[in-house]
């Protein structure tokens, strides 16, 4: 092993393989499993964001709705527990995306998602969840010279379209927020991006269901959606659940509605976690306003400061397994990890010594379009959202509002959008798919080494509205 990366891999020696927000001792007790039958207005599956907000929000539309919500393992212990803690209030996966798909009615979509992080804040407030809610934004950051321009390109694009919200650094603008040798310029949105626990936000918000009446059932996997006289019902482990109604927030796992399955695929995303940075370090890297930041390359890393100093940092490898398996076997990847730390140092070389605590890795449930995607099946009856590729901290309240919307059976500003309306494209069956993905990730890591030049293969997905990214 070269020296550097025995330096590497010695800073990696302590680190616990365990998601960092999960291993707390604060941590709830989970609740018991259901066993005999349940019978409720509505049924929620599945215990992440998604199927807390559903539950929440349907609680408060309608007091008197009885509410129960399953999930299969515990709440929080999937995707919604292992994050970056990054809440958006992009509902698009960002701007260039926004415009790329839906050019039309994306200030109706910016608007929304401003609303929408705007009462993530407010809920969290009136519902006393310490979750370490900071509304600081987030930094994208330039670490090439053509990452430059592409940044005051998007400045300008956003200048024209009437948001005005993003201010673009050069390159000692962006060190005097968060000194880097690696930072040539940056672009800041100051207002739309809040950092946050996620662990802490999943347990608060089960607690704020539970008080509000919703029976929750954890340990309880939905086994199997059936038709059931006027409703549905649910199987699971020990019983069965039946609802006048179903929300389906399983995301990445296998959806109880068979068609939407071709929809996403899992890809796997690690990250780090340093322990806590002395004073002096600190002082060194500066962070005084602990923005979230992420570099613009298409392979790219994420990364923040926790309440308590440590730094986070994820990203870059972005791991498809064969088949779309999810399997908790691909939660840990040493290489990747010792990739990560390379990265780290090169990013922060005044922090050479710093040692991690915690590295682990999760599943995302990944679409073509990079954005939710939502529908209705069984005449209306049962509901679903997914595909949030990465940013549903945030996006999952809006898709609980969507669903809530669809099974009501009403028309809503939501419910009329045609981000709301449409469809991603599936992806194609293995070992296609496999391939494709697999070529897609060589030509972009092709184009961050080429000064981000797309090829021939990279136009073409992007004339059919696909692509990746970390």
């Amino acid at each position: 092993m070269a020296p550097d990366a025995m330096t590497f891999a010695s800073s990696l020696s302590d680190a616990q393989p365990v998601a960092f927000w999960l291993d707390d001792p604060a941590k709830p007790a989970a609740l018991p499993a259901l066993t005999g039958d349940e019978h409720c207005d509505l049924l929620v599956v599945g215990g992440g964001y998604s199927g807390l907000w559903t539950a929440l929000l349907a609680k408060e539309r309608d007091p008197g709705r009885d509410v129960v919500l399953i999930e299969g393992h515990e709440v929080g212990w999937a995707a919604s527990g292992r994050n970056g803690g990054f809440c958006a209030a992009s509902l698009t996966h960002g701007l260039g995306n926004g415009l790329a798909r839906w050019p039309g009615e994306l200030a109706r979509l910016e608007e929304l998602g401003d609303r929408n992080l705007d009462a993530i804040e407010e809920a969290v407030a009136r519902h006393g969840i310490d979750c370490d809610f900071e509304r600081t934004g987030e930094i994208d950051v330039a670490t090439e010279p053509y990452q430059v321009a592409e940044l005051a390109e998007m400045h300008e694009e956003a200048q024209r379209h009437g948001f005005d919200g993003l201010e673009l650094l050069d390159a000692d603008a962006v060190r005097a927020e968060v000194n880097s040798p690696t930072f040539l310029g940056g672009l800041w949105d100051r207002r739309g991006v809040a950092m946050l626990n996620p662990a802490k936000l999943a347990w608060g918000l089960k607690e704020a269901c539970r008080g509000l009446g919703v029976r929750i059932y954890e340990n309880t996997r939905g086994l199997e959606l059936a038709a059931s006289g006027a409703g549905m019902a649910v199987r699971t482990p020990y019983g069965r659940v039946f609802a006048r109604r179903v929300a389906l927030g399983t995301n990445v796992f296998p959806s109880l509605v068979k068609r939407v399955r071709a929809y996403t695929v899992p890809v796997y995303d690690y990250a780090l976690m340093t322990e806590p940075l002395s004073e002096q370090q600190r002082a060194e890297i500066g962070w005084e306003g602990r923005q979230g930041l992420g570099d613009v390359a298409n392979q790219f890393h994420y990364f923040r400061i926790t309440a308590d100093h440590r730094i986070l940092w994820g990203g870059y490898d972005a791991i498809y397994p064969y088949g779309g398996k999810v399997s908790a076997e691909l939660d840990h990847r040493p290489e990747t990890y010792l990739k990560l730390a390379g990265h780290f140092f090169r990013c922060f070389p005044q922090l050479e010594g710093l040692r991690f605590s915690h590295a682990w890795g999760g599943a995302i449930d990944t679409c073509s379009r990079f954005s939710a995607f939502f529908g209705t099946a069984h005449g209306g009856k049962v509901a679903y959202a997914a595909g949030y590729t990465g940013l549903g901290v945030g996006a999952t309240r809006f898709g609980a509002d969507v669903m809530l919307d669809l099974l009501s059976g009403e028309r809503t500003e939501r419910t009329e959008l045609e981000m709301v309306r449409s469809k991603p494209m599936p992806f194609p069956p293995e070992p296609v798919a496999w391939a494709g993905i697999g070529l897609t990730k060589w030509a972009l890591a092709r184009a961050d080494a080429q000064g981000g030049r797309r090829n021939v293969w990279l136009r073409a997905m992007d004339r059919m509205g696909l692509g990746f990214d970390s």
